[in-house]
């Protein structure tokens, strides 16, 4: 008893001590911080997926491979506290996920303090799940293009959530299995020689929207001295690239169709026909609090995608927009291109993803609610000569934070 009493009364001084070392920490990596309490929560596409299945584990398992190295390294310098990171393979045991902890992330990278997580959600994803139709019209239906998603195997291009805080894991919602046919008014795809449906009778009855998945993390969040713990949702996907198809455009189109779920999911009035994949019907209550994150392969200006896209989120009245993320190393990256793209509409500053010589785009967000005051953000993308440039270069996405103060 007199042990509890001791750390009861401890507890609002590791919670400053705490807060201390995180707005030390994004102090250093150039973050905008309010003088109190903030909770950083980002998105990160870490191309940490194999071409097959189990190798990321065997991979992993060695402590010494250099990709997982260099994305520990940059989650170790911006140190969310929670965070989803797209491209991860899925593994029905975890554990991929818990090699990814406790021999990177638990390890010093360059020197780095440790990041430990409380915990972690996986869930099952469309990508490499056999349809068993031909889905691609090619003649065939055992290649990549005819699972759920594209993929080589069940699992390839998953999604991992990582959090200090306890993840409320018995009223997180997937939304996997969920038909494309069943949303009111779905762009679905049509062959343009013909006029008629893409996609067959046959393959619409199971063709699932999500190319990985959509979920609903619910993370619960202690705060300090006499308030009470807060819940926040971690809205969280990865839409298909809109391109990589034929003139049908049914990859651009699902990714249109894959924000607009998040979309409705966040509108009560036009979300009651989504249901999840425990059966559970409608969106997200009008006073949650959230944050959108993922990689949605969609620039609200340049890129492939549908037209207005990204503002179905952006311009959607429960997102709140008016922060954009940047970087000094997005605005180098452009002005060094060997070809800068002439017809870049967007502010360089706000791209997330390096394709090489082709454009970068802005297509990783972390989008709060109204609800939740905005302290600071970025993303990590450091000029050449700065720390963690070399790290970066592990996938051609960029990771995306932003702090959330703690009324």
């Amino acid at each position: 008893m007199h042990k509890k009493r001791h750390f009861a009364r401890c507890l609002p001084l590791l919670w400053n001590l705490l807060t201390i070392s995180q707005l030390l920490q994004a102090q250093e990596i150039g973050s905008t911080v309010a003088e109190q309490p903030t909770i950083r929560v980002a998105t990160y596409n870490s191309s940490l997926y194999r071409n097959t299945a189990g190798e990321l584990v065997r991979d992993l398992a060695t402590g010494n491979n250099e990709q997982a190295q260099q994305i520990a390294e940059v989650i170790q310098r911006v140190r969310p506290d929670a965070i989803l990171i797209n491209e991860f393979d899925y593994d029905e045991t975890g554990r991929a996920a818990e090699l990814f902890r406790k021999k990177y992330l638990a390890v010093s990278q360059h020197g780095l303090d440790p990041i430990h997580y409380l915990t972690h959600f996986i869930a099952p994803v469309n990508t490499g799940l056999p349809s068993g139709l031909d889905l691609d019209n090619n003649g065939r239906d055992d290649e990549p293009n005819d699972a759920f998603g594209f993929g080589r195997y069940g699992g390839q291009y998953g999604m991992l959530v990582l959090s200090r805080f306890p993840i409320q894991n018995e009223t997180a919602r997937t939304f996997q299995t969920f038909l494309w046919r069943d949303m009111p008014g779905a762009l679905l795809p049509v062959d343009p020689r013909t006029n008629n449906p893409y996609y067959s009778n046959a393959a619409l009855t199971i063709f699932r929207i999500s190319s990985k998945s959509f979920w609903d993390v619910p993370i619960l969040i202690a705060a300090s001295g006499a308030q009470p713990t807060w819940k926040l949702h971690l809205l969280c996907s990865h839409p298909t690239p809109p391109v990589f198809d034929g003139p049908e455009d049914r990859n651009c189109r699902r990714n249109h169709d894959e924000i607009r779920l998040i979309a409705d999911y966040l509108t009560p009035a036009r979300g009651n026909y989504l249901v999840d994949d425990a059966g559970g019907r409608g969106g997200l209550d009008a006073n949650e609090k959230f944050v959108v994150l993922r990689d949605l392969n969609s620039d609200p200006v340049d890129g492939d995608s549908v037209p207005g896209a990204m503002n179905q989120l952006l311009a959607h009245p429960r997102v709140n927009s008016d922060f954009t993320p940047s970087s000094k190393g997005a605005q180098l990256a452009t002005e060094n291109k060997r070809d800068p793209n002439a017809a870049d509409k967007g502010a360089p500053a706000h791209d997330t993803s390096s394709f090489g010589d082709f454009q970068n785009l802005r297509i990783d967000y972390a989008l709060p609610s109204r609800n939740l005051k905005i302290s600071g953000g970025g993303v990590f993308w450091p000029a050449p000569d700065e720390p963690g440039a070399e790290a970066v270069t592990a996938t051609d996405h960029r990771l995306v934070w932003i702090d959330i103060a703690v009324e």
